[in-house]
């Protein structure tokens, strides 16, 4: 049976696919709304907050409630919490997914990143080479280059749901390249190796070779995480925060 609150939800739903509502449009008053939708007060408040976190509506106090943009990456940000609850145990499943969202971004950004693009990954990657080349090594950076090159491939891609799909993957992704870099010997080089080849193959606008390279690249993470304890108790605040 759905609730009166699921009938709000399906109602904004259906109006926005039917297109009486479109990105940046006002919603109604709430007594409007209301009797639109068939619905009272308190399931019409209950459904307004759960398209908000959804990412539907923006509820701006004194303002009203709008649309937002729709922006897909917003909308699939929930999908981060399903990532964690199945990676928790064996998390294969969940690198599988990562590497055909990931491998599929290396192709389609081989023919589609920019020259800046490519010059601003290089000044990336030269710094991660002066990092991994120092005795004490800036871990907590070395992740944000990290995860700063993945975002620009998967940018460039200029498909909004698979930049949203990778990016919820983004948390857990980020816990196990800290811990492989905590707890693996030479593991931030051999990173930075990958990155480079990655980026050689996205330089000559390759795609075949960049989706190899990108495979190859993340065969190693899986490898080297495969048996190990759950590791997200080692990420400091500041990478917790690495992707907003």
């Amino acid at each position: 049976m759905v609730s009166r609150t699921d009938e709000v939800v399906n109602g904004i739903k259906r109006m926005i696919l039917e297109g009486s509502l479109r990105p940046g449009d006002r919603l109604p008053v709430e007594k409007d709304l209301a009797e639109m939708l068939n619905v009272s007060r308190g399931p019409l408040r209950e459904g307004m907050s759960a398209l908000s976190i959804l990412g539907i509506v923006n509820i701006r106090q004194g303002d009203g409630t709008y649309i937002t943009d729709l922006d897909a990456t917003q909308l699939l940000e929930p999908m981060g919490f399903v990532v964690d609850l199945q990676g928790q145990g064996d998390a294969r499943h969940i690198h599988t997914v990562r590497r055909l969202l990931e491998c599929e971004a290396a192709r389609l950004a081989a023919t589609r990143i920019t020259n800046d693009a490519l010059h601003q990954t290089r000044q990336l990657l030269d710094e991660a080479a002066r990092i991994v080349g120092q005795t004490a090594q800036d871990h907590t950076r070395i992740i944000e280059i990290d995860i700063a090159f993945h975002r620009t491939i998967a940018t460039h891609t200029d498909n909004p749901v698979l930049i949203g799909l990778i990016e919820a993957f983004a948390g857990r992704t980020v816990r196990e390249r800290l811990w492989r870099s905590l707890h693996e010997d030479g593991a931030d080089r051999r990173t930075h190796e990958e990155h480079v080849a990655i980026w050689q193959a996205l330089a000559a606008h390759d795609p075949e070779r960049a989706r190899i390279r990108m495979a190859n690249h993340l065969a190693g993470v899986e490898e080297s995480l495969q048996g190990l304890p759950d590791h997200g108790d080692v990420l400091p605040e500041a990478s917790r925060t690495a992707i907003p």
